[in-house]
């Protein structure tokens, strides 16, 4: 169900936070860089590393539009970037100057708050890359952050303890006591739950904290007289202070990495753990899901980051049947979009489908004039890329799809293999992409980084006609 697929080591000190795009990973660290990777074979971006900070790089997130990377440091400045070029397009400087600790961006890309050692938090206009508002917490320095999926409220934790929710006028609707010793870091899932007491949904957030423990939260947004903040449960298994907790893309699985070096995969719905992952020698200080890929990255002050293929499928079903039907693409969530907008190569469009809540019903009935007038798509090209994929959606409907068995998966490239070959490491890859490997990473193994004894590579004919095989099953 998780299985470690690479490992990545090029940051000389401590690392700080990791951050999906929909085609990217970033990483940050003491060593004040900022390191980009492309999630096809987790090679770095020609402009990478990143480097403009003159002090540690605490924290980095991409826009959900996957256009900006912002990243936060102790010089007291966020520094905003073009993931394309690797440009530095701003550097915003926190108004007290103070070391900042936590950035992240908001649903439709329009906002960064910041935060700061010094309690302050700052919500900056992307488009203007101008202060819009700031205030500050009421003790303590502030060090996690994440917005509702809606993107009308965001919350704060604090090194006091406090959980601070804000409205998008940075009005401090609601301020809760959560850890003891301080929080660390929290998040929220993109999927609204019932509380099993009303018909009102709830947006589901956890956070973590110095008291060792994860506390499942819901929270009410009603208007912008208040909220309410309810504690749901407490999550124990880890044995000292826990320092970073994510939810995966459909709320149902949480992961926590602590200062007892692990990782523990959590069943949200239940609380069980339903895995503990211990290969970082050091404190795990970071573990981000990707967007619309099932990759899990975890950080540790061991300057590795670790990338897990994860089964959220298998993880998320338990104990139930095998024979699990498959979701029609009537009944998909935002995110199943997503995860779609993906797999057909139109990732850009995940951040403006997001904004404009396009479900699965939504997206069946798409159509050009939508796409041209109420999501503003320009280009005719697009649109009708766009509306070729879903057509093609519409008549596939009522298709079953079969998963391909992971061993006929390049481990490189997450594809069926059509040629592969067995290299000196022991496992089988897809020729074009461990020759590509070979020679961007050298002698390197994909799967352990450890050297490889030789760079010859055989023909895997029983593996490729077991695909052939399979292939031939697919098509009666």
């Amino acid at each position: 169900m998780v299985t470690l697929i690479h490992t990545l080591a090029d940051h000389s000190d401590d690392v700080n936070y990791c951050a999906f795009s929909s085609s990217c990973l970033a990483t940050c660290s003491l060593d004040k860089t900022v390191r980009v990777y492309s999630l096809k074979d987790f090679t770095q971006l020609p402009y990478s590393p990143l480097k403009g900070h003159t002090y540690a790089v605490h924290c980095c997130c991409f826009s959900p539009s996957g256009h900006f990377l912002a990243s936060c440091s102790t010089d007291g400045t966020s520094v905003v970037w073009d993931v394309g070029s690797g440009q530095m397009l701003a550097v915003l400087e926190q108004p007290s100057s103070s070391p900042v600790r936590v950035c992240r961006f908001s649903p439709d890309s329009t906002c960064l708050v910041s935060g700061a050692a010094d309690g302050s938090v700052v919500l900056w206009n992307v488009q203007t890359l101008k202060l819009y508002r700031s205030g500050n917490v009421k003790d303590g320095s502030l060090v996690a952050c994440a917005f509702a999926p809606s993107g009308n409220f965001f919350v704060t934790g604090s090194s006091c303890g406090d959980l601070t929710i804000w409205d998008d006028k940075m009005r401090c609707l609601c301020n809760e006591k959560a850890h003891d010793l301080g929080v660390t870091c929290c998040d929220i899932s993109s999927q609204p739950v019932s509380d099993g007491e009303h018909t009102l949904r709830y947006f589901q957030m956890a956070s973590c904290g110095q008291d060792n423990h994860i506390k499942l939260w819901l929270i009410l947004c009603a208007d912008s007289s208040g909220a309410e903040l309810k504690h749901k449960c407490t999550l124990n298994g880890h044995s000292a202070p826990v320092l970073a907790c994510a939810f995966s893309h459909d709320g149902q699985i949480l992961v926590s990495g602590s200062v007892d070096k692990c990782v523990i995969v959590h069943e949200t719905s239940t609380g069980s753990t339903l895995h503990t992952l211990s290969q970082h020698t050091r404190y795990v200080t970071t573990c981000a899901f990707a967007p619309c890929s099932p990759l899990l990255a975890t950080g540790s002050m061991d300057k590795t980051v670790n990338i897990w293929q994860f089964d959220l499928k298998q993880a998320s079903a338990g104990n139930a049947g095998e024979n699990e039907s498959k979701v029609a693409v009537e009944d998909w969530s935002e995110d199943d979009v997503s995860a779609w907008l993906c797999a057909q190569d139109l990732a850009d469009f995940v951040g403006l489908f997001k904004m404009n809540n396009i479900d699965g019903k939504e997206l069946l009935n798409l159509t050009k004039e939508s796409l041209a007038n109420e999501l503003k798509i320009e280009s005719l090209g697009l649109r009708n890329k766009v509306l070729q994929k879903i057509e093609a959606l519409r008549m596939d409907r009522r298709a079953v799809s079969v998963p391909v068995p992971d061993e006929f998966l390049c481990p490189i490239t997450r594809e069926l293999m059509k040629d592969p070959v067995i290299a000196a490491d022991g496992y089988s890859y897809e020729r074009e992409a461990m020759e590509n490997w070979i020679t961007n990473k050298r002698r390197s193994s994909p799967m352990t980084n450890l050297p490889l004894p030789s760079l010859m590579l055989t023909p895997n004919r029983t593996l490729k006609m077991a695909i052939s095989r399979w292939l031939e099953t697919q098509q009666k």
